[in-house]
């Protein structure tokens, strides 16, 4: 397929950046949908335009996020910087030093012993010893592990692939998103020579990032066509592919670097086109005395899962039959839905004809997984099996996660009654199975709000990693 061609000549995107308050209110009752400033769309079907209230709350809160971007991001680096001056020895008495000579020194942001605030709720950076090199929870583990080192910056990354994991990191890196105008997407490259494997971790959506947010809330897309054919192969999310180096105008580049931005001495890097080509490179490698890794898995949390999901469709899109045979395995942790029926079965399709193996966990209550719902017009489904973990960590494989768009009157009183569980078995935890399951504060305050919104603290990396350990399947 040539890169430079148009991926779809059907889609519908929302462009919440040029609508005002009150488009978003009129869009509700009344107003032409089909002919406005901020609904870009070409072959779309009318039933489509009755889904107002979807069109009109997926704008509104992307433009509450927009709006309060600065004062998010700014919350977030501050608490995040507190965690790090408060909850690390080392710097707290650094910083008091400091501060007695009349200097106030925060600690680098850069350096390897900066956490995030992902990593302060689950702390945990070794693998599960007991766990058997090669085996498939093996892979799971190293999955859910590096799929939380993702949040991290590039020399923590580094320090725990080199160090402790004794493996070798091929990149680390921040990806260019044309919508943002900015490097929003992360990822990194581990060989684990143990298992002649090669890993691919995205990072998911980072707490008080705003561009991750309007991601996961766009219900945009766009009409898939894989192979260079002209037969469609579904609608996918259009947000995630961006995310991925599609472009605006739903091309992809040929090249890593994008020139058009009118700095010509500035290059941006875009997801698919980097990690596909350092792939390559080191599957043709003879640097390590002839040695080549065999294969690789892709991996990721919450919107780094569904890039997970979705890169392979990339590769079918490109053609890319040599790597689709090189992939492994995918793994995704409370993933949210990428595409509609039509692109799942095209997928199946794939998967199957390329022995890849598709592991889809979701946790309990987890709101993600049910995100964007299924929608009887907008039709955004889940493919494959589930893999769904309960709060006792045992997994059931299923068609479908239980209440699948997450709202459901019914579940209301199990919700909460589940995430007081959550609370009191976390206390258990380090009794029954070791140190390494103890919760600390943060951890324990994060599982009370699930008294309120059981969706959120279920959708956390830290069940995940306890399923990938504990659980069987």
């Amino acid at each position: 397929m040539d890169p430079n061609a148009h991926t779809t000549d059907k889609y519908l995107l929302l462009k919440t950046r040029e609508a005002g308050l009150i488009d978003m209110f009129r869009i509700l009752f009344s107003g032409d949908l089909k002919n406005n400033g901020f609904i870009e769309h070409n072959n779309v079907k009318e039933a489509i335009f009755r889904r107002r209230a979807a069109f009109s709350s997926s704008m509104f809160l992307q433009k509450a996020l927009q709006k309060h971007e600065k004062c998010l991001s700014m919350i977030g680096s501050g608490f995040e910087t507190c965690l790090n001056v408060f909850g690390n020895r080392t710097n707290l008495a650094m910083f008091l030093k400091n501060l007695l000579k009349g200097n106030v020194v925060v600690p680098d942001r850069t350096t390897a012993s900066f956490v995030s605030i992902v990593g302060y709720v689950d702390n945990r950076v070794e693998l599960d010893k007991n766990i058997k090199p090669g085996t498939n929870k093996y892979f799971a583990n190293l999955s859910a592990m590096a799929s939380k080192l993702a949040y991290e910056n590039k020399e923590f990354i580094r320090h725990v692939v080199e160090k402790i994991w004794k493996m070798e990191l091929l990149g680390a890196y921040s990806f260019w998103d044309e919508r943002y105008k900015g490097e929003t997407t992360q990822a990194f490259i581990l060989l684990d020579k143990k298992t002649d494997t090669i890993v691919v971790a995205f990072r998911g959506t980072e707490p008080f990032t705003a561009d991750d947010w309007c991601t996961d809330l766009d219900i945009s897309w766009h009409k898939l066509y894989p192979d260079g054919t002209t037969e469609g192969g579904g609608r996918v999310h259009s947000g995630f592919m961006n995310a991925l180096g599609l472009q605006l105008n739903r091309t992809w580049l040929e090249n890593t670097t994008n020139y058009n931005t009118g700095d010509k001495h500035q290059h941006h890097h875009h997801a698919y086109n980097t990690i596909t080509e350092t792939l390559k490179r080191h599957f043709k490698s003879t640097s390590y005395n002839n040695y080549r890794p065999k294969q690789f898995i892709l991996t990721g949390h919450s919107l780094g899962g569904a890039l997970a999901a979705l890169f392979p469709a990339v590769l079918a899109v490109h053609n890319e039959t040599e790597m689709l045979g090189r992939l492994d395995a995918v793994y995704t942790f409370g993933q949210p839905r990428v595409g509609d029926a039509k692109f799942g079965r095209l997928m199946k399709e794939k998967f199957e004809q390329y022995s890849v193996k598709y592991c889809r966990f979701v946790y309990s209550h987890d709101i993600v997984p049910r995100l964007p719902f299924d929608d009887s017009a907008l039709m955004f489904k889940h493919f494959g099996p589930c893999i769904y973990i309960n709060t006792l960590y045992e997994a059931k494989v299923l068609e479908e996660e239980p209440s699948k768009n997450y709202f459901e009157c019914g579940e209301f009183v199990n919700k909460r009654v589940d995430a007081m569980w959550e609370v009191v078995r976390g206390i258990l935890l380090p009794h029954m199975f070791g140190p390494e399951y103890k919760e600390g504060l943060l951890l324990l305050m994060f599982r009370m709000g699930g008294l309120v919104f059981p969706g959120l603290p279920a959708h956390g990396p830290q069940d995940y990693i306890n399923a990938t350990r504990l659980a069987t399947y």
